[in-house]
């Protein structure tokens, strides 16, 4: 039978000791508090992440409107946009990865499942509890900025005009791609124990790899990378083009989140080799 545990080479004076994966359907999580304070800390961080990132377009297309009598280069911008979002995310995820892990984005929650990070049942209820985070953080923007919440298209994610869906669906999986890969690397058990020297934040890096994706697909998509915040904000808003699109932000980020997992696990980690290996060695 094969070793769920897997020793590998000496780095730098630590053993690495690869760790067992999650199972597939795990019930004792269900009698553990442990479980629920992480459902609440992926639903405050989600509820946080919409509430400030929707409220920073919101801000940016006020600041830019022209029939107001605004400075135009006054406002934050794109590169602002960007910010708030990559900001949130480090900043979120560095408060939250020790209680459930700081998901704060189903496709994430995905990824680490098909890799067997998390149990099903682990996964289904972060996913369940960051889209009712950012339909309650998308609701209190809408709730304080009501006015400017519905004339400035509520922060919800749509396809710009000028793209067709394919292009959006390639945007938003090379998109998550990006976000599922750094997720993975900055988190890789493996790579902390070989450079063990070398101090790593892992929120930072998953915080820039969101800010870099923004630059890039605000144009298209808004960039959605997260069906949570795709999702919360299209309850809110209720707009007939945002819910036609929305296929858009649950299909391409699980796809991207999904080649994601594949590409650490199987090919960089070599995982196929390895359970590969083992098979022939226990023939």
């Amino acid at each position: 039978m094969t070793k769920d545990v897997e020793v590998a080479e000496h780095h730098g004076g630590k053993d690495y000791h690869d760790p067992p994966p999650a199972p597939l359907i795990d019930g004792e999580e269900l009698t553990k508090w442990s479980f629920y304070r992480a459902l609440i800390a992926e639903f405050i961080a989600t509820l946080l992440f919409l509430y400030v990132t929707v409220l920073t377009v919101i801000g940016y297309k006020v600041q830019t409107d022209p029939k107001l009598d605004t400075d135009q280069c006054g406002g934050v911008g794109i590169l602002g946009i960007a910010w708030a979002f990559g900001g949130m995310i480090f900043v979120l995820v560095y408060c939250t990865a020790g209680i459930s892990g700081g998901h704060i984005n189903p496709a994430v929650t995905f990824g680490l499942f098909l890799a067997r990070k998390v149990s099903l049942i682990r996964a289904l209820g972060y996913m369940v509890a960051q889209c009712l985070g950012a339909i309650c953080g998308v609701g209190l923007v809408k709730a304080f900025q009501s006015s400017y919440y519905n004339r400035y298209g509520g922060g919800a994610n749509e396809l710009a005009d000028g793209y067709n869906k394919g292009t959006g669906l390639g945007a938003e999986i090379i998109g998550t791609f990006v976000l599922v890969y750094t997720v993975f690397s900055a988190t890789d058990p493996k790579r902390s124990a070989r450079d063990s020297h070398v101090p790593v934040l892992a929120p930072l890096p998953i915080g820039f790899a969101v800010f870099m994706v923004h630059l890039a697909t605000i144009p298209i998509t808004g960039t959605g990378i997260n069906p949570a915040r795709s999702f919360g904000a299209a309850v809110i808003y209720n707009n007939e083009k945002a819910w036609d699109d929305q296929w858009i932000f649950w299909v391409g980020p699980f796809i991207g989140a999904a080649v994601a997992a594949f590409y650490h696990q199987f090919v960089l980690r070599a995982g196929a080799i390895k359970a590969l290996g083992s098979f022939r060695s226990n023939a």
